[in-house]
């Protein structure tokens, strides 16, 4: 079994992959309301900036900037997914969910990639905008309703290109 050690970088800007255990639903958009309560209360307890976001149907991306001095992504992310699978029906679960007390609603791990440097921190913001287009789910980045590219666009920030 391998043995990742994630980066120990206070106040890094990072982007996540996160994903639903089944790939396969629309789970994330129809309880759209439940992730943004989830999202927020968290934030209110454990600050991020949120530098872009996009929620599909079964996953999702975003790149957060967490404070000076603060590197604990890890415990946003598992109180983001408990408040989210709160009150939601349990998925089937393997005896090592019921161990952890996990609803089975969430793959257990996600994807980070820390920022490296302005244009890479633009390429995955761009990555977050497109990826909608890039499943099919729409024609253009401002078409999918669940992505800071609105916010981006009001604020002059969306370059089409």
């Amino acid at each position: 079994m391998s043995r990742y050690i994630r980066p120990n970088a206070p106040g890094a800007t990072i982007f996540f992959s996160v994903a639903l255990a089944d790939r396969g639903t629309d789970l994330l958009v129809t309880e759209i309301a439940r992730l943004r309560d989830a999202v927020r209360t968290t934030r209110a307890e454990r600050p991020f900036r949120i530098d872009a976001w996009v929620v599909l149907p079964d996953h999702l991306h975003c790149v957060w900037t967490l404070p000076d001095g603060d590197r604990d992504f890890p415990t946003r992310w598992r109180l983001i997914k408990s408040r989210f699978s709160a009150g939601l029906p349990k998925n089937r679960l393997r005896q090592s969910h019921e161990r952890r007390q996990e609803r089975g609603i969430w793959q257990r791990r996600f994807w980070e990639h820390h920022i490296r440097d302005d244009p890479d921190l633009a390429a995955h913001i761009r990555y977050c905008w497109h990826n909608p287009v890039k499943h099919g789910l729409v024609a253009h980045p401002p078409d999918w309703p669940y992505s800071t590219i609105h916010r981006d666009i009001r604020a002059g920030r969306y370059d089409p290109a």
